[in-house]
């Protein structure tokens, strides 16, 4: 006999997501690596990598609520752009000498894979 395989439930709240999960886990990775850095980067980059970091999983539930495809495609390609930004911020701190980010750096790529995954299973069709 063919075992049938389980289709997971649909997510109830944006806290169901796994790709929120994640980015909600890696925003306060980026807050407690930004928290090392020097005060003199206190309105440089702590203050960008923290706006850009907030910004995923904060598109990601602003996404989740949206009733059309493209509407949620927008606000998850903007949490995507914004996981870019606050990576390469994050590279800029290393290279500048301020601690090695390459863990947060790569939990991002799992973000972004997630994203991905997600944006592509989004109908293509307003409405």
């Amino acid at each position: 006999m063919e075992e049938k395989k389980k289709t997971p439930a649909a997510a109830k709240t944006y806290r169901d997501l796994i790709v929120w999960q994640k980015a909600h886990a890696w925003v306060l990775d980026v807050y407690r690596y930004t928290k090392r850095l020097p005060d003199d980067e206190r309105f440089g980059l702590i203050a960008q990598i923290r706006r850009a970091g907030v910004s995923v999983p904060s598109n990601i539930v602003e996404g989740f609520r949206r009733e059309s495809g493209s509407d949620k495609r927008r606000f998850y390609n903007i949490a995507h752009a914004s996981l870019d930004e606050a990576t390469y911020q994050l590279y800029l701190s290393q290279e500048l000498g301020y601690g090695d980010s390459e863990a947060i750096r790569n939990s991002a790529e799992e973000i972004s894979r997630l994203l991905n995954a997600y944006i592509r299973k989004l109908p293509r069709t307003t409405r």
